[in-house]
Order: structure tokens, then C-alpha cells, then sequence
């Protein structure tokens, strides 16, 4: 068992456009609406090679090698990775909340003992303005949640 950091920065907006943030399913049936035609045909397209985080954690598994940001053996170094993550946003984080140094020792600590026993993380925040921070760990080689999906460094 190993983890993979994923880390996304973008707009609010494109990160609220769910159509991309998941696999494109089962396709369309003759009868189906054009806009499930269209949403498919999207998904298809954008899902498998866009760093957009999915809308479920372990589906990063399904994107492309490239948007992995680390991998760790072990849950604790993951969580050194993910701390350094929180730490660098947390000036820039919208709630006053999310800059306490005590709340992010916390999340970390919370990350590495889920990542123990074979859980992911994912952790998203507003920073200033319409930006959206997006980080997670997903353990891979099994995933607990979908046991299936393979390791994209396979």
C-alpha cells in the first residue's frame, strides 16, 4: 500500500462545473436526451486528462500520472506532504478559521491515521477572492473505496 498527493488551485466556478469532475459512466442510450449525449461526450473528452479534482477521492486514481504530486510509503510522510500543502494556503484561506495553526495540526493528524488504515483525504478551502484550494491522498494498491481502480504508476 502507497499514497498519491493531488493538488488543484483554480476558480470557484470551474470547480463547481461537477460535469467534469466525473467519470463518464455507462454511455447513452439511442433515446437518450441530448444533453446526456452532450454531458457524456464531455466527460469522455475532459474527465480522464483534466487535473480538475473528481468529484469522488479515489477517482484521482483515474487521471493521468501527471497530476500526482507525491507518493509516500508512508501515511506520515504523506502528511508531512499534506501539512506543507495546508500551511502554504492558510494565509490566503477565506475563513479566519482555517488560518489557526491548531485546526491544521489537527487535520493532519486526523489525515495520517485515516491514510493508516487504507482511508483517503480530501480537504478543499476558499482562499481570497473566487479561488478554490483542493488537496488530497488517496492510498492506492488496493483503494478501500474502489478496489478495482488501478495505480496510475502501474
Amino acid at each position: 500500500m502507497h499514497h498519491h498527493g493531488y493538488a488543484w488551485l483554480g476558480e470557484k466556478q470551474d470547480f463547481d462545473k461537477e460535469g467534469v469532475r466525473r467519470p463518464p459512466g455507462g454511455p447513452p442510450t439511442v433515446g437518450s436526451p441530448q444533453e446526456v449525449i452532450d454531458r457524456y461526450r464531455q466527460a469522455v473528452a475532459e474527465f480522464p486528462v483534466s487535473g480538475m479534482p473528481p468529484i469522488q477521492t479515489a477517482h484521482w486514481l483515474m487521471k493521468p500520472p501527471s497530476t500526482i504530486r507525491g507518493t509516500w510509503e508512508e501515511p506520515k510522510e504523506a502528511g508531512e506532504w499534506l501539512s506543507l500543502q495546508l500551511a502554504e494556503f492558510a494565509p490566503r484561506c477565506a475563513a479566519e478559521a482555517e488560518r489557526d495553526v491548531t485546526r491544521l495540526v489537527v487535520l493532519v493528524g486526523a489525515a495520517v491515521e485515516r491514510l493508516t488504515w487504507g482511508g483517503d483525504v480530501s480537504l478543499g478551502h476558499y482562499l481570497s477572492g473566487t479561488v478554490f484550494h483542493s488537496v488530497a491522498v488517496v492510498t492506492c494498491s488496493p483503494n478501500r473505496a474502489e478496489p478495482g481502480l488501478l495505480c496510475p504508476l502501474s
